[in-house]
């Protein structure tokens, strides 16, 4: 059964930054789509960065594009999100999601990815 395990958040102030980190275990994750979403409270759960497991491509959220990076570790089999830059309405409970892609597949979709994290929360203050 494959499991998602974050860890990383905590509490910042505005301008710090943060690497949550995403342990992956219990699948083969080869052709994957790895995501990261967050959501705020009374917020619908909103996509932040994406990428392809074996493959370069990656994607992010308007709000985030060059202040996050999303990055993986194979040999570790660990996703992990640097954020930069760190913003108030950043603050959110952070999740990891996983899926194998179909041809429908949206990688900005939450309800396409099958696995998912418990979650990370972050906090950040103004």
């Amino acid at each position: 059964q494959v499991q998602l395990v974050e860890s990383g958040g905590g509490l910042v102030q505005a301008g710090d930054s943060l690497r949550l980190s995403c342990a992956a275990s219990g699948g083969t994750f080869s052709g994957y789509i790895m995501g990261w979403f967050r959501q705020a409270p009374g917020k619908e759960r909103e996509f932040v960065a994406a990428k392809t497991w074996s493959g370069g491509n990656t994607y992010y959220a308007d709000s985030v594009k060059g202040r996050f990076t999303i990055s993986g570790d194979n040999a570790k089999n660990a996703v992990y999100l640097q954020m930069n830059s760190l913003k108030p309405e950043d603050t959110a409970d952070y999740y990891c999601a996983a899926t194998r892609p179909y041809y429908s597949t949206k990688y900005s979709n939450p309800q396409d990815y099958k696995y998912w994290g418990q979650g990370t929360q972050v906090t950040v203050s103004s």
